[in-house]
């Protein structure tokens, strides 16, 4: 079947637990490229979600970041720096025997000075049960996002479609014209043959029989019915796969390679009006089914 490789999906999942972000980007490319960004406390979904893009996908760029925010907080503690305190009391007293300051330190104080006191958040303690229920609510997000970017390239693969077998009936149009243009050249060749041969009788004793042979070969060599036969084989091929269910990128790819080598060898071989016009238009409309090929996954 013939699918975009370039697309985008974003979406937010919410359970009772945490808010989870997803955004997945798809460009072109010839393998699959999978980049991840996700937050280290879920390490241990990351092998699974790489085994869900590689199910679903099978060839672009494809960037995938995961977001949680969680929504129970992790409350936090406060330590005194029992040492700085006692040490700062201490100078307090001397100054306040000196008559330098007047009333006691207040928790106002302490505050006020980030040696006395720390905050930090507390570390929450591991939860299986937890942890699992959040590492499946983010392989549901992927798995919806993932599916909402198949939705994009397959919209986009129908324009891909529609254009694509446009050319390909453009070019089995084509072929159809050389046949009939190298056969019509191939019988002018055989007739100016015979006419020259002809002329050459007068003039030195020949073998008809040989000549004749001689015809018959220089007329095979511009033959191109096997050529002609393996390029409709290649189109009918090009129609089965964009009909399938598979991915063909790659495989619409190596058909037009060696389609474009038919063309070459026709080319080659075939004599009579317009071929090498009719050549230049098949190469033509060949490059431009490559370069949408090269967006097909």
């Amino acid at each position: 079947m013939i699918k975009s490789m370039t697309g985008f999906a974003s979406l937010t999942h919410e359970d009772e637990r945490a808010t989870i972000g997803v955004t997945v980007r798809a460009v072109n490319h010839r393998f699959l490229d999978v980049q991840l960004r996700i937050p280290q406390s879920l390490g241990e979904v990351e092998s699974r979600v790489r085994a869900v893009l590689q199910k679903r996908l099978s060839r672009g760029r494809v960037e995938l970041a995961i977001s949680v925010q969680m929504r129970t907080p992790a409350a936090p503690t406060v330590e005194l720096n029992a040492d700085f305190a006692g040490a700062l009391m201490a100078a307090i007293d001397v100054a306040r025997e000196r008559g330098l300051v007047a009333g006691t330190l207040t928790p106002g104080d302490l505050l006020r000075l980030p040696q006395a006191i720390t905050i930090r958040e507390r570390t929450a303690e591991a939860d299986p049960a937890l942890e699992a229920q959040l590492g499946a609510s983010v392989e549901a997000a992927v798995e919806q996002a993932l599916a909402d970017l198949d939705a994009m390239r397959v919209r986009e693969g129908a324009h891909l479609r529609a254009d694509l077998d446009s050319r390909r009936g453009a070019l089995g149009r084509l072929i159809e014209g050389l046949a009939e243009a190298a056969d019509t050249g191939r019988s002018e060749l055989e007739a100016r043959l015979r006419e020259r041969i002809a002329e050459l009788g007068f003039e030195l004793p020949v073998d008809q029989a040989m000549i004749a042979q001689e015809i018959v070969r220089a007329a095979a060599r511009s033959d191109i019915s096997e050529e002609v036969t393996r390029f409709r084989a290649h189109l009918a091929h090009w129609e089965a796969l964009a009909d399938g269910l598979e991915p063909c990128g790659r495989k619409l790819d190596f058909l037009i390679q060696e389609m474009n080598r038919e063309v070459n060898t026709l080319g080659a071989k075939a004599d009579g009006l317009h071929v090498s016009e009719l050549i230049i238009n098949a190469k033509a409309e060949l490059e431009k089914m490559r370069e949408q090929v090269q967006n097909v996954e």
